[in-house]
Parts: C-alpha cells; sequence; structure tokens
C-alpha cells in the first residue's frame, strides 16, 4: 500500500525558545496520551499508526529510523527535522499469515547523529484460537538427574505441570506429584530442563515415565530407560569370582608337574 510523505508540523508556537527544558528531542506515538504503540489484528492483517518525532531544539535535527522484532515497515528511515518542529512518520506492521495467536512485543528505534537511541515500545496483539499442546522429548537419565525437553506445539503460552514416576525390578522406586513448573513456554519454543534424583537405586533396572500438562488440555508423557550398577562393587566381586576359580587350577598343576617321572617334559 503506497504511504503519504511524512508531514513536518510546525510547533513553533508551542515551544517558546527562551525556554531551556524545551531543548532536545522525542519520539513518541503521534496524537499524545500514548506511552507505547498497541495494535491487534489476525493472521494477515496489515495495521497502520504513526511515530512522532519531535526536535524542541534550536538547529536542525538528523535521526534514523527503523523497526526491531516485528515485521514493520516505515515509510521514513531517515529525517532531518527543522528547529522547534515536529516530524510523522506513518507505518505498517504486517502480520505474517502463518503467525499464531498470542502476544508479540517489538519497538520503533529513533537515533540521531549523536548516537542518542529513543525506543518506542511495540505491542502486536494477533487473534485467532488459542490451541495448547506440549510434547516432552529426548528423556535420558544421567548420574543423579532425569533430562528432558519440553516443546510448545500449540498456538498460546502455556505453563507447564510435571509429574515424574520411575518403576524398577521390586516396584515404585520414584512417584512425584504434579507440580507447576516456574517456566512460561510460548508457542513454538523448546526447553531443555533438568529434574534432580539424588537418592536414585545403586542396583536396579527401571524406567522413567515424566506427564506433562497444561491449563486448556495438553497433555504428553515420556518414558526412558536405564540400568544401575555399582560397578566398583561388581568389579570386586568379578576380580574375587575370578581369584577363587584361579586358585585350583595352579593347585592342579604343580601336582602334575611333581607327578611326571624323570627325563619327561612335564
Amino acid at each position: 500500500m503506497p504511504y503519504a510523505a511524512c508531514a513536518l508540523l510546525l510547533t513553533l508556537p508551542l515551544l517558546p525558545a527562551a525556554a531551556p527544558a524545551a531543548d532536545g528531542w522525542t519520539a513518541a506515538p503521534s496524537g499524545g496520551g500514548r506511552p507505547s504503540f498497541y495494535a491487534e489484528g489476525a493472521p494477515g492483517a496489515v495495521l497502520e499508526d504513526t511515530l512522532a518525532v519531535t526536535n524542541r531544539g534550536a538547529r536542525p535535527l538528523t535521526v534514523r529510523l527503523h523497526g526491531t522484532r516485528l515485521p514493520v515497515t516505515l515509510a521514513e528511515t531517515a529525517l532531518r527535522i527543522p528547529a522547534r518542529t515536529r516530524a510523522e512518520v506513518p507505518f505498517t506492521v504486517t502480520v505474517p499469515p502463518d503467525t499464531p495467536p498470542g502476544d508479540r512485543s517489538g519497538a520503533l528505534v529513533v537515533r540521531d547523529a549523536a548516537g542518542r537511541e529513543e525506543r518506542v515500545r511495540l505491542l502486536l496483539r494477533v487473534g485467532g484460537p488459542e490451541l495448547p499442546a506440549l510434547t516432552v522429548e529426548h528423556v535420558a537419565v544421567h548420574a543423579d538427574r532425569i533430562t528432558y525437553e519440553l516443546v510448545n506445539r500449540g498456538t498460546t503460552a502455556v505453563v507447564p505441570r510435571l509429574a515424574v514416576r520411575a518403576d524398577g525390578v521390586l516396584g515404585t522406586v520414584l512417584d512425584r506429584a504434579p507440580r507447576t513448573l516456574p517456566v512460561r513456554l510460548p508457542p513454538g519454543r523448546r526447553l531443555h530442563l533438568d529434574e534432580p534424583w539424588p537418592d536414585r537405586p545403586a542396583l536396579d533396572a527401571v524406567t522413567v515415565r515424566l506427564t506433562v500438562t497444561a491449563p486448556g488440555g495438553a497433555h504428553a508423557t515420556a518414558r526412558a530407560s536405564a540400568r544401575f550398577v555399582p560397578w566398583g562393587a561388581a568389579a570386586g566381586t568379578a576380580a574375587g569370582a575370578l581369584l577363587v576359580a584361579a586358585v585350583p587350577v595352579a593347585v592342579r598343576r604343580r601336582r602334575t608337574a611333581s607327578a611326571a617321572p624323570e627325563g619327561e617334559p612335564t
């Protein structure tokens, strides 16, 4: 959609030259009264608003503009603003067609030639059905902890709950009731997490099961198997068994050697 040229609005009558506090420049949403931008639309929508950059100084001001973290298109990316003048710059935010519902944030950034920078926050709410969905993946047991990954496969941010259970040869060896994890997982994000298990069995074969839920009906379960063997004790036992087996063999060899007639090879 074509833009109109950015409008430069003279505000000299509102900014007396004798007021030193009026020096400098500001950036804010056009129209006044708004600390930040807020836009709301469905996937595929093109949303419009206007940024105001006000030069309150006694000399012309040159600035550059750009957007961050959101698909922002500005009518102008470089401006020279006369003294005591306000420039109003239209811009659009285009919501990609495949954007899941939820809140996004970014900023419009204005920077002058001296390096001073002003950021005006831009909040975007994308509409559509909220579908919570989670998976728990790559479960593994390492030393004294259980590692796993949580993936948000839905269209809305979730705060997951985790339950942990491990069953060994003789029964259950770990059973932790569901608890809320201190994380908020946005759509499409993956988290690497771990669950401490300092009192795991020394000798057992276990199946570990992780169950994850979230408000709205999200539910996922994953399993992993592990064997615990006290290798130090096992090595000592094996060495002792080999020693016991070796002693009778050595004794038999000595007896055979002593009983052999002279001149015959032993």
